[in-house]
């Protein structure tokens, strides 16, 4: 194919190379023209008549010497300005890979939503809830019953029918029933506080209550203490006095998780269901899931409890609440009708029940909230908060004081007493193990319950695998802390993911994840509520200081990891986690990472940086850190200033950020510019970009060379960053729905007076023989994102706006032709001649068009 041919349909004849096309321009810095632009002196005459040949030989040679010396000086700063625009991250290429910062934004936009329902962290405190009294109601999360420490003795007639009156069957209950009837022996499986045991009574108390022929004979429903289990339940009907036992209940919680407890065998169960059917009583063990419980809950007389529905169980409680609130004890003792005459200001029950459940659908009280589901002691206390409310005893403010307080509370019960449950595990001997040194055996068993509810809270929406890993990781971290003389053993068999789930009340989903650029599908998992993640983090750093060592060491190992989705999740918590305690988190985990070898772990130190600020109560603190850093820093910690600079909170303004990148950029001449250049395109998508864009064009203009260098590169990188690499750009955005677009033509499609400075930026860097090279290379990447390989479009309107404002002249237009036939040209990628020629028509409009170019077109 001829020139001609391949040439753009409307394109000049003669397309010009690079050499042809650096002109004057007020806008080029004045210092870096070509040395052949600049006027040269009259050359040496030559002596004599016509001077002799050895003297113009000279001359020649001296000319030639000279060319070729001004050819490598500037190869050799054309280099080094590309050494400029590398990827600040490239000197972490290894086994690993690179650091992907696409990936890594989008994780963080999707971890921050954990940590941002409207409330602070530091508002996670439950000294509201410890002192509250509601009328004759005296509030208080730490009394939820244990069933460790359950007695034996008979259930009162007065508890059961105030039972009937409250309980709310959870999905399955006629199954649950049948079962129990069938079989008189049921095994039921729940977590606890789900309201498993006052299940287990409301299905003794139905399947009793027809089964007994003599009411006076005994107690219908028992419990059972725990000591002797299933064995001496069975032993104890089949004694003497079975006969006053015809038609008894009997409830048995089993502590299967108390250190040298045993999950009683399929014989010990059949023997039990024999001695109840001998005696026509019935019996249901309940048990918390977990692998020890797992073979009963498989056998034949094992069931699961769901737990009973959250909008059914909270008005139930409320009309309970609001009647009692109401009426008051005086009322009941007088036996006041329900229906006597009303002040007109004094609402009927039904009006209360509907506000209240009004107030408890209110956006601020759900967030407030911060469950999914509530369990039956939740549900009752969120009951007495709104119906405390709504009577005037409690304040709005006061009303969510308390509705935080449920998350508290829920994250105080799962760590609370497991150092306890550690002291009573006994050590290993040289005959239990057959060699010394192993410390307690069911160590690891004991703490990845808790590891794994941590590993939740930190990486909540990484795929179940991730967080599962993680788990283990920080399970060794706590065996190592609570028994350092002793390596702890590593099981490797006992993950249960539908008891995990359960007992931390958490979800799977199914979503995408991204492996090496493309999105895979893949199991998130979640907790089930947005103030479960923070709950966690605060009871862990407020409450419980000596676990802070190994989750600062596991938090370090969590900084390595190649995945974005994980080691972005653990910075955005590990930033929480300095908001509780920013002096201790300083000395521990920011700054030995922000001096740290690996540019991952310095990004991970800035993203922490960057969340602490995110919080009003830290931002002035990051501020003047990131300040002096940027100023008196070493290298290590001038580069994650500028990291996290370009997150824009590390400083009080735009032009502060971008000062401290400029002093970044410049120093040592110019030995981070890279990263400085990088982050302050990643300020671009602020609100205030044009401030950015003017800084950029001062940078260019500025009379030393650094600074040129600075505005140049900036400039050059703006054109080959993507969106979705600037972690201002939220999704839902106008640039955030444009992740995949180069970052220039997304602005210059969403903002149009954004087009003219950009175009002026770039054409100075084309115009520029140290930077034209490269300039060139990233404006064909531009030109390529008009249009997908599949022939869709992609960025075309953004190009539509910048292009004409950067071939506005007829010397711009021949440089663009010889950059579209030279794409055409590409051995490896060659552009099709018809996007050659759309792409054409997109930088020249129609009214500039010649007559020959309309026809072409």
């Amino acid at each position: 194919m001829s020139d001609d041919e391949q040439r753009p349909a409307g394109a000049p004849e003669r397309a010009p190379q690079p050499d042809d096309q650096a002109r004057a321009r007020d806008d080029r810095p004045k210092d870096d023209r070509p040395k052949d632009d600049r006027p040269r002196g009259e050359e040496g005459r030559a002596d004599g008549d016509g001077g002799s040949a050895g003297s113009e030989a000279a001359e020649r040679d001296k000319e030639e010497r000279e060319k070729e010396e001004r050819e490598r000086e500037r190869e050799r700063v054309t280099g080094r300005f590309k050494e400029h625009t590398r990827d600040p991250l490239a000197e972490e290429q290894g086994d690993d890979g690179p650091t992907d910062l696409a990936a890594a934004s989008r994780a963080r936009h999707s971890t921050r939503m954990l940590f941002d329902t409207g409330r602070d962290l530091n508002s996670f405190d439950r000294s509201f809830i410890q002192s509250a009294h509601i009328g004759d109601i005296h509030l208080r999360l730490d009394s939820r019953p244990s069933g460790a420490g359950m007695r034996s003795g008979p259930v009162p007639e007065d508890e059961l029918r105030a039972l009937r009156r409250v309980h709310v069957e959870p999905q399955g209950y006629v199954r649950l029933r049948n079962a129990l009837t069938a079989r008189r022996l049921l095994v039921l499986g729940a977590a606890p506080g789900t309201g498993r045991t006052s299940t287990a009574l409301s299905l003794l108390d139905e399947v009793t209550a027809g089964a007994r022929t003599e009411p006076g004979s005994g107690p219908r429903v028992s419990r059972v203490g725990p000591d002797g289990g299933v064995r001496r339940l069975a032993d104890l009907l089949g004694g003497e006095g079975a006969e006053d036992r015809h038609g008894t209940g009997y409830l048995l919680e089993l502590a299967l998780t108390k250190p040298g407890s045993l999950p009683p065998d399929a014989m010990d169960l059949d023997g039990l269901a024999a001695a109840l059917d001998g005696c026509k009583a019935f019996a249901v063990i309940v048990v918390t899931l977990g692998s020890a419980a797992n073979p009963l809950l498989t056998g034949r007389y094992g069931m699961i409890c769901p737990p009973a529905p959250t909008q059914e169980l909270l008005t139930t409680r409320l009309r309970e609440k609001l009647e009692e609130r109401r009426e008051g004890p005086a009322d009941h003792a007088a036996g006041a009708p329900d229906d006597g005459p009303r002040p007109d200001d004094d609402p009927r029950p039904e009006d209360l029940l509907t506000a209240a459940e009004e107030l408890a659908q209110r956006e601020e009280v759900r967030d407030a909230v911060g469950l999914k589901d509530l369990r039956p002691a939740e549900a009752e206390l969120l009951a007495s908060l709104l119906a405390g409310h709504l009577l005037g005893d409690l304040s709005y403010d006061e009303l969510l004081s308390g509705c935080r307080s449920l998350a508290a509370g829920q994250a105080q019960e799962w760590f609370a007493g497991v150092d306890r449950a550690l002291a009573a595990l006994p050590p290993a001997t040289d005959g239990d193990t057959g060699r010394p040194g192993t410390g307690r055996p069911g160590t690891a068993a004991l703490f990845h319950p808790v590891a794994f509810r941590i590993a939740l809270a930190v990486l909540g929406g990484a795929p179940h695998s991730a967080v599962a890993a993680a788990a283990h990781l920080l399970t060794w971290e706590l065996s190592v802390q609570s028994d350092p003389d002793n390596t702890p053993a590593r099981p490797l068999f006992c993950d249960d993911p539908e008891s995990d789930l359960a007992l931390s009340r958490a979800e799977l989903t199914d979503g995408r994840v991204e492996v090496a650029g493309a999105e895979v599908d893949a199991r998130l998992i979640w907790y089930r509520g947005s103030a479960l993640p923070a709950a966690v983090l605060a009871e862990l750093w407020d409450r419980h200081f000596p676990v802070r060592a190994p989750v600062v060491r596991w938090l370090r190992l969590l900084s390595d990891d190649p995945r974005p989705h994980v080691w972005m999740r653990a910075a955005v918590a590990a930033g929480e986690l300095c908001v509780r305690d920013f002096d201790h988190s300083y000395a521990e985990l920011i700054r030995p990472l922000a001096e740290a070898a690996t540019p991952r772990r310095r990004i991970f130190a800035a993203t922490t940086m960057d969340q602490a600020a995110g919080h009003a109560s830290h931002r002035k603190a990051v501020w003047k850190l990131v300040d002096d850093w940027s100023r008196y820093g070493s290298k290590s910690l001038r580069w994650t200033a500028a990291m996290a600079l370009g997150y824009g909170n590390a400083a009080a303004t735009t032009d502060d950020a971008l000062d401290a990148l400029a002093r970044i950029g410049v120093r040592d001449d110019g030995d981070q510019l890279a990263v400085a250049s990088f982050n302050a395109v990643r300020l671009l998508a602020l609100p205030d970009v044009a401030k950015v864009l003017r800084r950029m064009a001062d940078w260019t203009h500025h009379r030393r060379e650094a600074y040129q260098d600075l505005g140049l590169v900036t400039t050059v990188r703006l054109a080959v960053t993507g969106v979705d690499e600037v972690p201002a750009a939220e999704p839902g955005s106008p640039l955030g729905d444009r992740g995949d677009w180069p970052l220039p033509l997304a602005l210059a499609a969403t903002r149009p007076e954004l087009v003219r400075p950009m175009a002026d930026l770039l054409w100075t860097a084309l115009n520029t023989p140290r930077s034209k090279d490269v300039a060139m290379d990233a404006l064909e990447t531009l030109l390529r994102a008009a249009v997908r390989k599949d022939g869709t479009e992609w960025a075309r309107p953004g190009l539509a706006a910048l292009l004409p404002a950067l071939a506005a002249e007829e010397h711009d237009r021949r440089r663009l032709d010889w950059l579209l036939r030279r794409m055409m040209n590409d051995p490896e990628n060659p552009l099709p001649d018809a996007q050659a020629r759309s792409l054409w028509w997109l930088a020249v409009p129609s009214p500039d068009r010649t007559g020959e170019e309309e026809r072409h077109g």
